[in-house]
């Protein structure tokens, strides 16, 4: 198979999966995930010939790197729309949702948010793109044993924030206002 048809193969077979991993990592439009799409396969057209046989977690790096880039280039925007403080982007309310809005699932996403963006990304490449340990190895541009030890302590380090959470939880329903006396 040659090169161009190894790269149409991996476009046609990763497309969408590099589409959600971005999008899952990207809060914005629809466009700008789509930007950022377009750059990882730019660069995998451009280095085509150094596309592995399973090119998915290459190119799940190649969009790491993108991402990184895109959200660095972001913020120095939205820094240049305070400072001018007359555009409209600049002036978006923050809106709070109410206490009982709670989504199925949150607490795991609060426990996971408080974990190191480091320690978020190995859980989510192995939960949400559901690589196997040599892959997220390949993504993370380490070795198989470095990975498998991310991946152990960003585990270790995600239950022990549940714990905490459900501890603190626990605490506050055994509180009833009266210090833990009845009526």
């Amino acid at each position: 198979m040659s090169t161009d048809d190894a790269f149409a193969e991996a476009y046609r077979a990763h497309y969408w999966a590099v589409s959600r991993f971005v999008a899952r990592r990207l809060d914005g439009s629809a466009h700008e995930v789509e930007e950022v799409v377009a750059e990882v396969f730019s660069i995998a057209w451009r280095r085509r010939t150094e596309l592995p046989e399973s090119p998915l977690p290459w190119l799940y790096a190649v969009a790491r790197n993108c991402l990184s880039n895109t959200v660095r280039g972001l913020s120095r925007y939205r820094r240049l729309l305070n400072r001018l403080g007359n555009h409209e982007a600049a002036h978006r309310r923050q809106t709070v949702e109410s206490p009982d809005a709670e989504r199925p699932g949150s607490w795991v996403l609060e426990a996971l948010a408080r974990l190191s963006s480091a320690d978020q990304e190995v859980l989510r490449l192995t939960a949400w793109e559901e690589l196997t340990v040599e892959e997220l190895a390949v993504t993370l541009g380490c070795g198989r044993s470095a990975a498998a030890m991310r991946l152990h302590r960003a585990r270790r380090r995600l239950r022990a924030e549940i714990d905490r959470t459900r501890t603190t939880v626990s605490a506050r329903a055994g509180d009833d206002g009266n210090g833990g006396r009845n009526g």
